[in-house]
């Protein structure tokens, strides 16, 4: 069995649990929506920074320009960067993934306050975890996004492919899609842009960026038996995290339809 095939192999159970996950059943309103975009929202912007520090570490962003790395993975990681920073959207209007996302959620009603004040709190110098401190979200969501950037941190940019690739793509179940592809099909229009972000997203993650993120951690990692052992365990450190977020998640929503009923 060779290394990739047997790291998923490992990971399969967290993969399943995390897709399994009772947030999903629980997910069936407008509102419920809102709840779960206004946490996923940070999910999304560490997201583009797992992206930009791969492509910091494995090509040149200096001038004057010198070739860096491998020309292979230095192709694979520039490829990613086009389709999630510059995709298009449901008018054919260029934007990030994190652009779409916002789109969706104000399309949707959701609140875009607390991921907008963590980003104004970045952009004036902020570290992220004092950033995380201003910011109203559930507890879990705040230890997803510092798992993230102690990652980045590191700056071991097999570590870094690891839950980019493991703990990311391709883990929104099609029993979600459809919840949202019949609210369109019933009239509810304001859901529309979400829809698009996420069949998008599988789209891209399936045809393209899935295996072209295998091949790169291949590319990496090699004979290392060392790196392949340090990619597996931060894989799995990466859905134990996405497992707590969709946790937070769940309490969000309990305490809505707590209140509600």
């Amino acid at each position: 069995m060779n290394p990739l095939d047997k790291i998923q192999q490992e990971i399969s159970p967290l993969r399943e649990k995390l897709i399994l996950h009772k947030m999903y059943a629980n997910i069936k309103t407008v509102e419920d929506f809102q709840r779960f975009m206004e946490q996923h929202i940070f999910a999304v912007w560490d997201f583009m920074s797992l992206l930009k520090s791969l492509q910091r570490g494995l090509t040149s962003v200096e001038v004057p320009w010198s070739p860096v790395g491998s020309p292979t993975t230095r192709r694979f990681i520039n490829e990613i960067v086009l389709g999630e920073e510059s995709d298009m959207d449901d008018n054919g209007k260029v934007a990030s993934h994190f652009e779409l996302y916002l789109e969706a959620m104000e399309q949707i009603g959701a609140k875009t306050t607390e991921i907008k004040k963590l980003i104004a709190f970045v952009k004036e110098g902020y570290s992220v975890t004092s950033a995380l401190t201003f910011v109203n979200i559930q507890e879990e969501t705040k230890e997803f996004v510092r798992f993230t950037f102690s990652m980045i941190e590191t700056e071991e940019l097999h570590k870094i492919a690891s839950i980019f690739t493991f703990g990311r793509e391709d883990l929104i179940p099609d029993m979600f899609i459809e919840i949202l592809r019949e609210m369109k099909e019933n009239g509810q229009e304001d859901i529309s842009k979400l829809l698009y972000y996420l069949e998008r997203h599988i789209e891209i993650d399936g045809g393209d960026h899935g295996p072209i993120s295998l091949k790169m951690i291949d590319e990496m990692c090699k004979n290392d038996e060392k790196k392949w052992g340090e990619v597996l365990e931060s894989a799995k450190s990466a859905l134990e995290y996405r497992i707590r977020l969709w946790d937070g998640v769940q309490k969000e929503l309990n305490v809505k339809q707590f209140s509600i009923a």
